[in-house]
């Protein structure tokens, strides 16, 4: 039912308070619609070749990709544009996880019967030691994070052993498709499909958006220290220079990647550590590097001396 002000309009707050909407509700509103569209097309598509398995480790994770992009940027929007809408989405940023975790289940399983039924597709046109690394540790990271969610896990950690196993977790499981789609739009991989851009570009905007808010925060810190001053002007120009080149990069990796890949991996240990050590050397995320120093930048503040 829809709850409305005296004058008719809705009253957002109060819908957005609905139980319908929010906690298990919210998440059976999501996770059951979203398997039946995924039980479907593996009905479609079926079981018979690698291809058809391969398609389906595709399908079912682009309903996941949304989810850990959403749950980056809960806290952040909260931050940088508190509402009724920002603060619902932190409210239910645990059952927006669990969707997510839904999908990856779907996805885990095609993983699994590919890696188990079809060996010969898989090795020949599928494994990648370095994207096998990766895949299994944001899995293990799955289970460890949704047994922590509830009370019987979490009594066996403290506030901080929690914190570092979840923040780690999230940056993670972001990493992992945040990273694939950007290769996508680079044209690593051949020519990109829209869906490429969508999925990156909502990555990049998540990230974005926890680094501002991150700036807002230095900038309220420094509003309630009586010795910090305002932040002097030249850095305020070169943070935003820098942030706007941290921009500019992203929008063009697939102008620099080559030549940057070719420079990071010229010694031959960067070469090696390629071929197995998860995102090495980073290049998806140099562009939020950069925005994230010119951040920094443009949110230091000056002292200013006690007067003695």
């Amino acid at each position: 039912m829809m709850m409305r002000t005296k004058n008719g309009r809705i009253d957002l707050q109060a819908f957005l308070k609905n139980k319908y909407i929010n906690k298990w509700w919210l998440f059976s509103l999501v996770a059951i619609p979203m398997s039946a569209i995924i039980a479907v097309e593996l009905m479609r598509t079926g079981l018979s070749v690698g291809e058809d398995i391969s398609h389906m480790i595709g399908y079912s994770v682009r309903f996941a990709v949304p989810f850990i992009f959403l749950v980056v940027a809960a806290s952040a929007v909260q931050t940088l544009f508190p509402g009724p809408i920002p603060m619902w989405s932190l409210r239910n940023r645990k059952y927006i996880g669990f969707c997510f975790v839904v999908a990856m289940a779907w996805q885990g399983s095609f993983i699994f019967i590919m890696s188990n039924f079809f060996r010969d597709y898989y090795y020949a046109d599928i494994y990648l030691l370095r994207d096998e690394l990766e895949g299994s540790i944001g899995y293990i990271f799955i289970p460890a994070m949704v047994v922590t969610s509830f009370h019987f896990g979490r009594k066996y950690l403290t506030q901080k052993q929690w914190s570092l196993l979840h923040t780690s977790g999230i940056y993670f499981l972001f990493a992992y498709p945040f990273s694939v789609y950007w290769w996508n739009t680079a044209h690593y991989y051949g020519e990109p499909d829209t869906i490429d851009y969508v999925f990156y570009w909502m990555g990049f905007l998540a990230f974005a958006a926890r680094i501002a808010a991150w700036g807002k925060r230095r900038l309220k810190a420094a509003a309630k220290d009586l010795s910090a001053g305002s932040p002097p002007f030249l850095l305020r120009i070169i943070g935003g220079i820098v942030i706007g080149l941290g921009l500019y990069a992203a929008a063009t990796g697939a102008q620099w990647q080559k030549a940057t890949s070719e420079f990071l991996l010229t010694p031959q240990w960067a070469a090696d550590l390629e071929l197995w050590f998860p995102y090495w050397p980073f290049e998806p995320f140099l562009p939020l590097l950069v925005i994230g120093l010119g951040t920094w930048l443009l949110t230091t503040v000056s002292r200013v001396r006690a007067a003695g």
